[in-house]
């Protein structure tokens, strides 16, 4: 079972920001932080705000300091590899959050997609909704959402293998 991160941001352009990371490990354990905002981190958009339900007095008063966020990111993942299925936009989040903090990451992040098989890429969009309708999960949070994934990557995993040892006795 692969580790899964997902970062939530002020927005979906290039101004964007970290505003919370989330992790969950092969055992399940979870790291979840909201982020203080650098001073020069400006943008926001409240489309955004709407759909993770972070807005940015939360951010003010629950978020922790950059440095802080990254050095137990750091503690948490060592030197692991962790899988996004947003690779494209968290990698150069957590880019922007550990230029921000001065530090390096200790660990490294992939495409979810380095993972998957043609027959669980099939299955992904329709095993996730099927998912996200039986956990009745009103937040659209970033460990939430990481053990989304993770529990959708494990699920198209078994109905993969399952699909194909249907076809193996077919044959």
């Amino acid at each position: 079972m692969p580790i899964i991160i997902d970062i939530e941001a002020s927005g979906f352009g290039a101004h964007s920001y970290p505003i919370e990371v989330g992790v969950v490990k092969q055992n399940g354990e979870r790291f979840c932080s909201l982020i203080y905002p650098h001073k020069d981190w400006q943008h926001w958009d409240y489309q955004a705000q709407q759909l993770h339900g972070i807005s940015r007095e939360l951010l003010k008063i629950k978020g922790r300091p950059i440095k802080e966020v990254c050095s137990d990111l750091n503690d948490f993942l060592r030197d692991a590899t962790a899988y996004s299925d947003g690779w494209v936009v968290d990698q150069p989040w957590l880019i922007t959050l550990f230029d921000a903090a001065r530090m390096n990451m200790t660990f490294r992040i992939s495409s979810l997609e380095m993972l998957l098989n043609e027959r669980q890429m099939a299955l992904w969009h329709q095993t996730k909704e099927k998912l996200l309708t039986t956990i009745h999960q009103p937040r659209h949070r970033a460990s939430h959402d990481a053990a989304l994934i993770q529990d959708t990557f494990r699920l198209t995993q078994i109905l993969a293998n399952h699909s194909a040892r249907k076809t193996s006795v077919a044959n």
